[in-house]
């Protein structure tokens, strides 16, 4: 697992329990209806979409999109590549 993913599995897990991030927990729970996907592999991909965010707002010097976020979380379990 990259190393930024799992740094950033406890975020996932918190947004999996904040009544704040619904979508996070919607798209955990759409992952988990996928035959042969884990719960850990489930919070690896919703990582991944978060790191892919959090690159983002870093190269362009901007403040985190929470929509854009969710978009990524919406191509799961297909795993997004970038931008």
């Amino acid at each position: 697992m990259d190393e930024a993913v799992e740094k950033l599995l406890p975020a996932v897990e918190e947004q999996l329990k904040s009544p704040e991030t619904p979508y996070v927990r919607e798209a955990f729970d759409r992952i988990l209806t996928e035959p042969d996907i884990e719960e850990e592999e489930a919070k690896a991909m919703i990582a991944f979409c978060l790191a892919d965010e959090v690159e983002a707002m870093m190269a362009d010097k901007r403040d985190f999109d929470g929509s854009r976020y969710e978009m990524l979380l919406g191509l799961l379990p297909v795993m997004p590549e970038g931008k």
